[in-house]
């Protein structure tokens, strides 16, 4: 791992020694009260975030001040700074808190209600973009044939597109909200999208069924914040991490490998746990109709 010289330390005005942080594919590294990354190469992006980042009221939440130098740049010799925020992700084996990551993501999307769509979005290309545009029929599915069996089950139950309001949303924040005791929760490492708020709750709720084996009972809560069509936001959510993982399995060329047969169980088992829960939900509306 490199890590920054003496010019980048000084540019940004710490002092003390670099330490490696865990985590972040060591990444991350702490000096003082700041902590470096290596700067997005993408200057148009990184400086948007920052501008965002050292500006967005904190209400609910708190999130990670960006450092400008001494010139007034948000990055310098491929480095930028940031204020270190007290915090550890939850063991949700231990002690899940999935409610409380979705109330922190709900917290930061009304402080990003009113802020415009950043032009750059459209210009994305990534595993993860081409997920997106899948799980909202943008973009039509080239899936590994392994990924074709849960794909269709999840497809059946995406229903039309919601017309709910699209708006600027972190679009992964199941391991990127930490919580200190005494502390608001610190949302990190900010992934933009622009749709409904909804659609960040319920990527919460699809990681916590494909990789932490939650039930669907824990789609109840934002199901009764949401109304019964959160189970289809949980159907885009869990499309979208299942072509995404198709794309890395493709470019990685692990189809054949026991991690990659691993992650095709728990992404069938996750579509079943929410066939099941828009079963129950259909149900629950004859029964009170």
């Amino acid at each position: 791992m490199t890590v920054p010289g003496r010019d980048v330390l000084d540019a940004f005005g710490l002092t003390g020694d670099p330490v490696v942080l865990p985590g972040g594919e060591g990444r991350s590294i702490r000096v003082g009260d700041a902590v470096l990354k290596p700067a997005d190469p993408d200057r148009e992006t990184a400086d948007w975030l920052a501008d965002i980042m050292a500006s967005l009221p904190e209400d609910g939440f708190r999130v990670a001040r960006p450092l400008r130098t001494a010139d007034g740049a948000w990055s310098h010799s491929g480095w930028s700074a940031s204020r270190h925020l007290a915090g550890t992700e939850p063991d949700h084996a231990v002690a899940p808190r999935w409610p409380e990551i979705i109330a922190a993501g709900r917290a930061f999307h009304r402080a990003l209600a009113g802020v415009p769509r950043p032009g750059f979005l459209d210009r994305r290309s990534s595993w993860w973009a081409t997920g997106d545009k899948v799980a909202w029929g943008e973009e039509e599915p080239d899936l590994l044939p392994g990924f074709r069996v849960p794909y269709d089950a999840l497809a059946s139950l995406l229903g039309p597109p919601p017309r709910d309001r699209s708006q600027l949303i972190h679009g992964d924040l199941t391991g990127n909200v930490l919580f200190a005791p005494g502390l608001a929760p610190a949302v990190i490492d900010f992934s933009p999208y622009w749709r409904p708020p909804a659609f960040g709750e319920a990527v919460v709720v699809g990681d916590a069924l494909i990789w932490h084996a939650a039930g669907g009972d824990l789609l109840a809560r934002p199901a009764h914040d949401r109304g019964p069509t959160f189970v289809r936001y949980v159907a885009r959510a869990v499309v979208y991490r299942l072509v995404t993982t198709s794309e890395r399995v493709r470019a990685q060329r692990t189809e054949g490998s026991e991690e990659t047969l691993g992650e095709l169980r728990r992404y069938e088992r996750a579509a079943a746990v929410v066939g099941a829960a828009r079963d129950c939900a259909q149900d629950s509306a004859r029964d009170s109709a």
